[in-house]
């Protein structure tokens, strides 16, 4: 996405110029998920900055049990539905698990994909250690690199599960060095995701790229949160960080609820729902049909 150009509506495009100035002037930034093409068209209809195609789509939109199944293919066909839904939010893409980590070589090839082939703007990894030296090696490549620390889903097991990270001094230690590791590699921002607010606050002054979080507290650049969870379309546990701002699943049960009634009670389709036939066409038809199969 070139710098300077704007949408169809005049907005102009999200750049990492443009979120470097909005955190240098204190404007939140927003950002979100999305896997589909209707979901970004609404994301940038309403001013969305960053649209993440993430993991997460393992879990809210393929029916896995985690983010770790979820291949490249995948995760490749969702992010160009969402690349033709967007003109001003700048798209991000998740590298899934098992697609970057064993070499810098496969981190860059893995990176080109989703510029080349999924028209990704920049492209998110987790951890700090090894993946930090990914991360430099994508961004060597030309491709724009967001960082993620905290809670890591790709990384749940060795974490002890999906639980808030950064509790204990040592911890939050190494997660305040991994992000500062990230930022030095070369990262245009860094997720922060379940650690305490206070850690946060200690962080955030040490980073001069952007910091969005997820469960971090206030004291980031911004926020992100899952589709599924701010809309009210998740089922089962829902992280403690989520607010929902939406109940569309309870909408979408009435909904359904509602069609499902309307044809078993013949209600619909009613004649304001079908199409006419001029009454002559329709008499040769019969007139034709009765010959036919008279």
């Amino acid at each position: 996405m070139s710098g300077g150009s704007r949408d169809a509506t005049g907005r102009p495009a999200v750049t990492l110029t443009s979120l470097a100035a909005q955190k240098a002037a204190g404007e939140p930034i927003v950002m979100v998920t999305a896997y589909d093409h209707p979901s970004a068209r609404i994301a940038d209809e309403v001013g969305v900055d960053i649209v993440l195609v993430g993991d997460s789509a393992a879990n809210v939109v393929l029916g896995y049990d985690s983010t770790v199944p979820v291949t490249v293919e995948e995760m490749l066909m969702l992010t160009r539905a969402v690349r033709r839904g967007l003109q001003s939010a700048l798209l991000v893409a998740d590298l899934p698990f098992g697609s970057y980590e064993a070499s810098d070589e496969q981190a860059v090839r893995t990176a080109q994909r989703f510029v080349k082939d999924g028209g990704a703007d920049a492209v998110k990894l987790e951890r700090g250690g090894t993946s930090v030296d990914r991360a430099r090696a994508v961004i060597q490549a030309g491709i724009p690199v967001m960082g993620h620390v905290g809670l890591t889903p790709q990384a749940a097991t060795s974490l002890g599960g999906y639980r808030a990270q950064g509790r204990t001094a040592d911890q939050a230690e190494r997660l305040i060095q991994d992000a500062l590791d990230l930022q030095e590699a070369g990262c245009f921002a860094v997720v922060v995701e379940a650690v305490p607010a206070a850690v946060t606050e200690l962080l955030a002054p040490l980073m001069t790229c952007v910091v969005i979080g997820i469960g971090a507290g206030g004291a980031t650049d911004g926020q992100v949160l899952v589709w599924h969870d701010l809309l009210g379309l998740s089922t089962g546990h829902v992280a403690k960080f989520v607010q929902r701002f939406a109940d569309l699943r309870t909408d979408a049960i009435r909904g359904l609820s509602a069609y499902s009634d309307a044809v078993r009670h013949h209600e619909f389709p009613a004649p304001e729902h079908t199409y006419a036939i001029p009454s002559t066409e329709l008499d040769a038809l019969r007139t034709r049909l009765s010959s036919t199969h008279g």
